[in-house]
């Protein structure tokens, strides 16, 4: 790991411990705040529970058959594609099956005492309605009607009125009937009631929950998903759309084996008529021409007549059905339909064309229950439809004209066999004619026979192309509220809002906080950072139990290169922006700092509007330096000496007010001229900067100009526009961050100006003096 990562983790260390562990009690409280909130949340919200189930569909793109025996055998099985058939199972039409057969639009709930939940396994009945789809689908008057059950005289109590089970009855609220509740597991503990809301909606809802997902793109398993409050309504849900899904396409497809059959059924009876009339009629011929059989020439020619009307009856019967489909597809239009069974048709291309109309038939019906009018995939199967109907049409036209070909050379044979004829006596031949119709009527009903068979076997009302891999079974937990999840999410809340009220509280501070904000708006040095302290209101000095403090003093000077023996810049103005920033505390406690290092120091109280300093040392009401610069004293009355070794007052005088013109007739530098002679350091205190030009005319007169800001009191705005009007002005301007605070709830000092916590800032300037 380099040195920059290195950096940066320790800064980023720092800036969490002293900018956001001292408010820990803020993160305590919030934490604690969100925790509860994330516990109430979980304890009060309805838990979600997830049903999952599986199916495989018979897809013809991907090779899957079904190998039962029905399955090889039946004409009418079809084939489909995953992508449709997820379309068809997430449908509004199969999901308002399921609201209906299931009676999800009346649910029955269970009144607690914060809440309602719902009563799907602890209502003894459950209500169903006969006309549910004339319910009103306004959501803001929903009626709920309380109900009490008998279960010895199995009646239920609505506003006081009795009805029984298992019986249509008129209610207030419609023809309605009460059923035992099949999923009953357990007894409700509190009041129960149900309410009625429109099938739409609810299917609406569903169907949002629903998720139906192919397992992966090459396999035809698809997954059912569904998330519901109740687990075994969840489970109810997917079997029960896994049950009305397999239903509409047994329906589809024996509606197909049904058109077939009744066609086939109406052949045979039609053959059936023909054959009775040709045997009574042979009958009756053989008893009025007392013929017992016919002769060898007979048999002969009746066989070879036989075979050659057997393919005649085949090629119109192809005719036949050719025609029917035909009509079929012309009459048909634009319009959706079954397709008639093909029996006999030989071509491969027409059977095949056939075939995928037959499947695209099924599957616009299908979709024509499941999915609305409007629907792309509906109109995609449509178009598709319209585009294999005139191939269709043209190939019944190429057949036609091969089957009348074929037809026309099997009649010139016939011709030859009718020439043969001739040869055989009268009434042989006449008993061999009536024996030809009926050897050709037999062999049709022998084909119509097999087919119905074929047709029989197909109709099997139990089984369907789509096969169930797993049942519906929903999740014991919860899959949502989850708690780690909540609880993560509130630790995660907290600790944001904590950060956010941190940064904010001193973002929005329009004081000045941070050393880093003073050396952003000025390029002054900063000497010194001292910590805020408790004094009494007429008192300035630091106690001597304030030992951090008066080591910060001594930081300062030492910072200042106050120290040696041999310093000649002496003279010391002390000034600041505003009023209240403690520059008169600076100045005291530096000057006490310098003399209690045995250094001989002058204080002087240049304020000469307000006097804090004078009074402090109760030489208010005495004259001062007003009084020298209008020549009224001598220096020897100006100097008065404290209770402190080493440390001189020069108090302001008593005529306070505009004294500013009194600086500039020239006695300020004979007072200057005469203390440097006498005393190692002067320090001046004068008044805020910002207000008068007091500060700016001593500064000429001084060797290092302190400008005193005050944590959380100095105005940002203030240092900048003093510091951009005024920074050429105050000779040799250093600062001093004053009353560094508390951050948060920790004692100590925070992160940026607190002591013990900064890189001391030592100036060329005040190291090149320092000896």
């Amino acid at each position: 790991m380099d040195l920059d990562s290195l950096n940066k983790e320790e800064n980023l260390f720092h800036i969490i411990r002293y900018k956001f562990f001292p408010y820990w009690p803020v993160f305590v409280i919030l934490l604690s705040l969100s925790l509860a909130a994330g516990w109430a949340y979980l304890k009060y919200t309805e838990p979600l529970y997830e049903a999952t189930a599986s199916l495989i569909i018979n897809d013809e793109n991907k090779g899957v058959d079904d190998p039962r025996m029905t399955e090889s055998i039946n004409m009418f099985a079809s084939k489909k594609i995953v992508e449709n058939e997820i379309e068809v199972i997430h449908s509004r039409a199969l999901m308002s099956k399921v609201v209906t057969e299931l009676n999800l639009y009346a649910p029955v709930m269970e009144q607690k005492k914060f809440k309602s939940v719902s009563a799907y396994i602890s209502s003894p009945i459950e209500v169903k309605l006969k006309y549910p789809d004339k319910l009103t689908q306004d959501l803001d008057n929903i009626p709920a009607y309380f109900f009490t059950y008998d279960s010895l005289r199995k009646e239920v109590t609505v506003n006081q009125k009795k009805y029984p089970l298992n019986e249509w009855v008129r209610a207030p609220f419609g023809e309605v009937m009460f059923l035992p509740n099949s999923n009953y597991l357990k007894s409700s503990r509190g009041p129960l009631y149900f309410y009625f809301i429109h099938p739409q909606i609810i299917t609406d809802v569903l169907l949002k929950e629903l998720y139906v997902t192919p397992v992966s793109k090459v396999s035809t398993v698809i997954n059912l998903h569904i998330k519901d409050h109740v687990r075994e309504r969840g489970e109810d849900i997917l079997n029960q759309l896994i049950h009305s899904y397999h239903q509409i396409a047994i329906t589809d497809r024996n509606l197909l084996a049904a058109n077939t059959l009744t066609f086939i059924e109406d052949r045979i009876k039609f053959v059936e008529k023909e054959l009775g009339a040709l045997e009574n009629q042979v009958q009756k011929y053989k008893s009025a021409e007392g013929i017992v059989d016919l002769s060898e020439q007979g048999k002969v020619f009746l066989q070879s007549v036989s075979d050659n009307d057997q393919k005649i009856a085949d090629i119109n019967v192809q005719l036949a059905v050719l025609d029917k489909v035909e009509r079929y597809i012309l009459n048909k239009e634009s319009n959706t339909g079954i397709v008639p069974a093909t029996l006999g048709v030989e071509d491969p291309v027409l059977t095949q064309l056939l075939k995928k109309l037959y499947d695209t038939e099924i599957e616009y019906q299908r979709l024509s229950k499941t999915t609305a009018e409007n629907n792309p995939l509906l109109t995609s199967v449509s178009g598709e439809i319209e585009k294999i109907r005139p191939s269709i049409l043209e190939n019944i036209r190429s057949q036609r004209e091969n089957l009348k070909a074929m037809n026309l050379r099997l009649s010139s044979a016939k011709g030859k066999y009718s020439s043969a004829l001739q040869t055989i006596p009268k009434q042989e031949q006449e008993l061999l004619e009536i024996s030809r119709q009926q050897a050709i009527k037999n062999s049709v009903y022998s084909f119509l026979l097999q087919k119905r068979e074929e047709a029989a076997l197909s109709y099997a009302p139990t089984e369907a192309d789509s096969k169930v891999v797993d049942m519906a079974e929903s999740s014991i937990w919860p899959v949502s509220p989850s708690p780690l999840k909540v609880y993560v999410v509130a630790l995660a809340l907290a600790v944001a809002l904590g950060f956010a009220f941190v940064t904010g509280k001193e973002l929005f501070n329009n004081k000045i906080m941070f050393r880093s904000e003073i050396e952003a708006y000025s390029k002054a040095p900063i000497v010194g950072e001292l910590s805020k302290v408790k004094l009494r209101k007429d008192k300035i000095f630091v106690a001597p139990s304030d030992v951090i403090v008066i080591e910060q003093f001594r930081q300062l000077r030492t910072t200042m290169g106050l120290y040696g023996r041999k310093f000649s810049k002496k003279k010391i103005l002390i000034t600041s922006s505003i009023p209240g920033e403690g520059k008169s505390f600076v100045s005291t406690n530096l000057a006490y700092s310098l003399a209690s290092s045995g250094k001989k120091v002058a204080l002087i109280d240049l304020d000469l509007r307000n006097p804090n300093t004078s009074v402090q040392f109760n030489y208010y009401r005495l004259p001062g330096v007003i009084e020298y610069l209008k020549d009224e004293i001598g220096l020897d009355e100006l100097i008065h000496p404290t209770s402190f070794r080493n440390l001189y007052v020069l108090p302001a005088g008593r005529s306070l007010g505009d004294n500013t013109e009194l600086l500039l007739n020239g006695r300020i530098e004979k007072l200057f001229s005469s203390l440097e002679n006498t005393f190692d350091y002067i320090l001046m205190d004068s008044s805020p900067a910002d207000l008068v030009s007091d500060a700016f005319l001593l500064s000429e007169f001084s060797d290092i100009t302190l400008l005193v800001l005050r944590h959380a009191h100095t105005p940002k705005n203030v240092l900048q526009s003093f510091n951009q009007s005024n920074k050429k002005i105050l000779k040799n301007m250093a600062i001093v961050f004053n009353g560094v605070g508390v951050r948060g709830f920790v004692k100590g000092y925070g992160f940026g100006y607190g002591y013990g916590n900064i890189d001391i800032y030592k100036d060329k300037y005040f190291k090149a003096n320092a000896t």
